[in-house]
């Protein structure tokens, strides 16, 4: 049996919509109609989330609706959808902190194990720009998304080289995040 690790940044990937009915319905239907308007076949959709083991203890840090009321420390919120919604508290998002029970990184992609990235990580997580969630940004032309701030959070530490999204599917948002970066 292996330690657990003092200092980790992880990327983890979930399939877009796992455990809930709206969300994989949704996003398999704007799959469909991004994918036949790029004549290319539809693919599986995956969210980023960044895990990180902090002296030992896990963190997770990732963007979603301020209506999900875990446990939870907020560190910046952003309008989803058009800017003049956004003080609709179900047209808003956070970037939060959350403390999962046990330890994180089943499937993760490790990116590093050093406490100089964890702490560049955590720098860079208050920094994260606050664009709307859902618009095209950049060059790309990609829309702001969960995966937005992961490629940020993980270019903005230094991090980038060593995560990528899954082969054979895809992760909305990752190219605006470098896009915004520059």
């Amino acid at each position: 049996m292996t330690a657990s690790p003092r200092w980790r940044v992880a990327v983890s990937w979930a399939v877009v919509g796992e455990g809930g009915h709206v969300a994989v319905r949704t996003s398999h239907w704007w799959e469909v109609a991004v994918a036949a308007r790029e004549h290319r076949p539809a693919r599986t959709l995956f969210h980023g989330a960044l895990e990180l083991v902090v002296d030992g203890r896990p963190l997770v840090v990732e963007m979603t609706p301020t209506w999900g009321r875990a446990t939870r420390e907020v560190v910046a919120t952003g309008p989803v959808g058009s800017r003049w919604l956004g003080w609709l508290p179900f047209f808003r998002y956070e970037i939060r902190y959350t403390r999962p029970p046990g330890p994180t990184g089943h499937g993760a992609t490790v990116v590093c194990d050093r406490r100089e990235a964890v702490d560049a990580v955590l720098a860079a997580v208050p920094r994260v720009p606050r664009l709307t969630w859902g618009r095209a940004v950049g060059p790309s032309r990609d829309m702001w998304s969960s995966n937005s701030v992961v490629s940020w959070v993980l270019a903005e530490a230094g991090l980038l080289d060593a995560c990528a999204p899954p082969p054979g599917g895809r992760a909305p948002g990752w190219d605006a995040g470098l896009d915004v970066r520059g």
